[in-house]
This record gives structure tokens, sequence and C-alpha cells, in this order.
């Protein structure tokens, strides 16, 4: 996502104010409908070619046809996001918390009959992977093979201590509790993170990620971190600060941009 009110980016064109702080965005729009061919082209507009966007698949695929039966609107959905080019980081296959390892066979089906010009990484919820070693050998075997990405959403800071607001207790209410897993099985891990209203207990929870960032781009990897908060208010300039963190690790990497203030500095 781009927009939010709290960051109170320039109405017109807010892609290209949100990639001034930030190098990479979760297009979780996709996920609720294809987006023609021309919004896709002004997002492409907007954003340089080396900007991530890492492109959820809409819930037709996902979640209504489980992976079955979609030739037709997979085809339409990748000829949509054409004009991203190379800015289409990965296509992000986020499956239901139903999705289990008895339904592994369709998602190898699918997944080799993807194209191979395009990357792609898979968010799993049924907690027999993450709690059954067979369960979790097989989808990492499954994803290894196809150079596929296992994506995962670290919500054990949010799970950490009893929710303190409505927007927490929302979150509680809508966030998967699964452990924590932190296995790359690619050159370019991507990880989803979400931390509590309080700032300094979502940095202090991101630690680990900071380290195992810092590891893997010693490696010669490429991670994609994003970083949320139950009402993500606070998301962009959190962000930041979390590649401030990693660069304290690897001096080398490259600062990010300098951002557009575009209204009161709400961020911080």
């Amino acid at each position: 996502m781009w927009t939010h009110a709290a960051w109170d980016l320039a109405t017109k064109d807010r892609l290209r104010s949100y990639a001034t702080w930030c190098t990479a965005v979760e297009s979780n729009t996709t996920f609720y409908a294809t987006p023609s061919r021309g919004t896709v082209e002004k997002w492409a507009a907007q954003t340089s070619p080396d900007f991530r966007f890492v492109v959820k698949l809409p819930k037709t695929i996902t979640h209504e046809r489980r992976l079955r039966g979609t030739d037709a609107e997979l085809a339409a959905f990748l000829s949509a996001l054409e004009p991203l080019g190379p800015r289409a980081h990965a296509f992000w296959i986020q499956l239901p918390a139903s999705f289990g390892p008895g339904d592994l066979g369709a998602l190898g089906t699918f997944l080799h009959r993807l194209p191979r010009t395009h990357r792609y990484a898979v968010e799993v919820r049924h907690r027999a992977f993450f709690e059954d070693e067979r369960a979790a050998g097989s989808l990492e075997q499954l994803l290894g093979r196809l150079d596929a990405e296992w994506i995962p959403f670290d919500t054990m800071t949010l799970f950490g201590r009893p929710a303190t607001s409505l927007v927490e207790r929302e979150a509680w209410m809508s966030k998967p509790r699964v452990p924590r897993r932190t296995r790359a099985l690619t050159a370019r891990p991507i990880v989803r993170y979400i931390g509590r209203d309080d700032p300094e207990q979502t940095a202090a929870g991101w630690q680990g990620w900071a380290d195992l960032s810092a590891g893997w781009l010693r490696e010669g990897r490429s991670p994609t971190v994003f970083i949320h908060t139950p009402d993500n208010a606070l998301a962009l300039g959190l962000a930041r600060r979390f590649h401030d963190d990693v660069r304290l690790r690897v001096p080398e990497l490259e600062p990010l941009p300098e951002p557009v203030e575009t209204g009161p500095p709400t961020l911080f």
C-alpha cells in the first residue's frame, strides 16, 4: 500500500511521493481486483526501474479457486501487470489458512504452469507448515525446486503481550498467530513483520530481522523487508528506521533516498 491518511503524501501521484520514502511496496490492492493496464502504466511512470513491487495475486485465484482452473484469470492478471517491467520484484501468492499440506499438489501444479520470466513468493498460514517438520520440508522442497520464496509474516511481537488499544485488538483478531520462520530459500528473501502501537516495542522486535538481513546481504542476497504496525500510521518512518538499523550492521549498504516532505511532520 502507498496510501494512508496519516502519511500525508501528496494527493496527486501518491506513489511517486511514497517512492521517496521507501524503495519497495506491497501491492495489496491487486488482491481485490486486477487493475487496468492503464493504471499499471501510471504506477510504472511514478517509480524508477529499480523500485520493487511485490504484487499479490487476486483472491479469485488464491482463495476462491484455490489455484485450480485459473488459467484465464492468471493470464489477464499477468498481462495487466506487464508495464511494471523490472519493477515486478515478485508475484505474491498468499494462501488462506485452510490451504494445508494436502493442497501442495495444487500449489505445485500451479507453480509449474507459471511463466519462468517472473519470480514468485508464497505466503502460507496453515499451522501445519510451521509445526510439522514433514509439512514444512515438503513445502520447502517444492518451492526450492522452482526458485520460489517462502514469505514469513512475523506476528510474534504483536502477540507478545496483551493488546493495549483498539487497533491492536483488531490486529489480534485478523492477523495469523504462527511461529516465526527465518529461513531464506532464494537469493531474494521477502519478510513481512508487524509490531505494536509503541515504536520502541516495534523496533525491539525487529532486531533479529536486522541481524538476518545483514547476514543475507553479506551472503550476496537481496532481501526486501516490509514493516507494519497495527494501524500503519508510523510505518513509513519505521521502515526507514529499520533500514538504518541494517546499515549499522552493513555500513556499505546504500542509504534510502531523501524523502519528500509534503505536509506536517506527522510520522515521528
